[in-house]
C-alpha cells in the first residue's frame, strides 16, 4: 500500500508527517457528522467523511474508520474510542471531543483538558500522527452562548496541548464564516451540510492539503425575513428541537445511548 507524504503545519511550526495511509475520526456528533445526511440517507455524511474523500484522491488505497457517537462525554470517549483507534493502528487520527461536557453544568474546562491531554499522549505514544479539533465561537449559538467563555479556556489549553505533542489544529473558533445560520441545521446545535463542508476543507488546511475551493468564501446574498418569520422558526425551533434536548438532559439520557459507531473498522472507501 502506497503511503503518501505530505508537507502539513501545526502550532509549532511546519512538519513532514505521513498521513496517507488510514485516518480513524474520534468524537462526538460533530464527528459522527450530524446533521449531513448520507447519499442513500443511510445515517450522516459529515465533515471527516469528507475530509478522508479528500485524502482518498491523492490516495485511493486509502482506508478510514469513523468512531465517534453521538452524545458522547469526553471521558467515554476516551474509554471507548481511543484504545479502539490504538488497535487500529491508523496513520492519523482527529480527535475533537469535549462539548458535551462543557454544555453540562460543574464541569472544568482545566479538568477536561488534561483527560484531553492524557488521550493525546496515549495515541501519539503509539506513533499516531493527531489532529485536534477546538471548540466553536458559540456568540450566536442559542443555547451555547452562554458557555462561550468555558470554550475559549478549553480552547486555549488544546492549543497548548497541541504545541506540546506537536498535533495539527482545525481552529474551529476562528471560522467567522461559521457564524452565518446556513452553517447550522433547523436545530441550531449541529453543522448544516454546508457547513461540514467547509469544515472538512478547513482540516484538510490544517494537513496542508491543497484543495480547489475556500472555506472561507463568502455566503451567496440572502433577502432579509420579516421578525414574525423569525419568531416563528424560534418558536418551531424551541418546541421541536430544544424541549427535547432539556428533556434528554433531566432524564439523564443521551441521543447516542445504545448506539454504535457508524464505521468501526478501517475500510477503503
Amino acid at each position: 500500500m502506497s503511503r503518501g507524504r505530505e508537507q502539513v503545519h501545526h502550532s509549532g511550526g511546519s512538519v513532514t508527517a505521513d498521513f496517507g495511509g488510514s485516518y480513524v475520526a474520534l468524537g462526538d456528533s460533530f464527528t459522527e457528522g450530524l446533521d449531513d445526511p448520507a447519499a442513500d440517507n443511510a445515517g450522516y455524511r459529515g465533515w471527516a467523511d469528507r475530509l478522508a474523500e479528500i485524502l482518498a484522491t491523492s490516495n485511493p488505497e486509502l482506508r478510514y474508520a469513523n468512531l465517534a457517537i453521538r452524545g458522547k462525554l469526553l471521558h467515554q470517549v476516551i474509554e471507548h474510542q481511543v484504545p479502539a483507534a490504538v488497535a487500529l493502528r491508523p496513520s492519523l487520527v482527529s480527535l475533537a471531543a469535549g462539548g458535551n461536557d462543557i454544555l453540562r453544568p460543574g464541569n472544568d474546562p482545566d479538568e477536561l483538558a488534561e483527560r484531553f491531554e492524557g488521550a493525546v499522549a496515549e495515541l501519539r505514544a503509539h506513533g499516531i500522527q493527531v489532529m485536534i479539533g477546538t471548540g466553536f465561537d458559540t456568540r450566536r449559538a442559542p443555547v451555547m452562548r452562554h458557555v462561550r467563555g468555558k470554550v475559549g479556556a478549553y480552547n486555549s489549553h488544546l492549543w497548548a496541548i497541541a504545541e506540546r505533542h506537536g498535533c495539527r489544529v482545525v481552529d474551529l473558533w476562528s471560522m467567522r464564516v461559521l457564524q452565518d445560520p446556513r452553517a447550522w441545521s433547523t436545530d441550531r446545535l449541529h453543522l448544516s451540510p454546508e457547513g461540514h463542508r467547509r469544515v472538512a476543507l478547513r482540516a484538510a488546511e490544517a494537513l496542508g492539503i491543497d484543495v480547489d475551493d475556500d472555506w472561507r468564501r463568502s455566503w451567496p446574498p440572502q433577502s432579509p425575513r420579516s421578525w414574525r418569520v423569525q419568531r416563528a422558526e424560534d418558536l418551531r425551533w424551541a418546541r421541536e428541537h430544544l424541549a427535547p434536548w432539556i428533556g434528554r438532559r433531566l432524564r439523564g439520557r443521551s441521543s447516542g445511548d445504545g448506539r454504535g459507531p457508524k464505521r468501526p473498522e478501517l475500510q477503503r472507501l
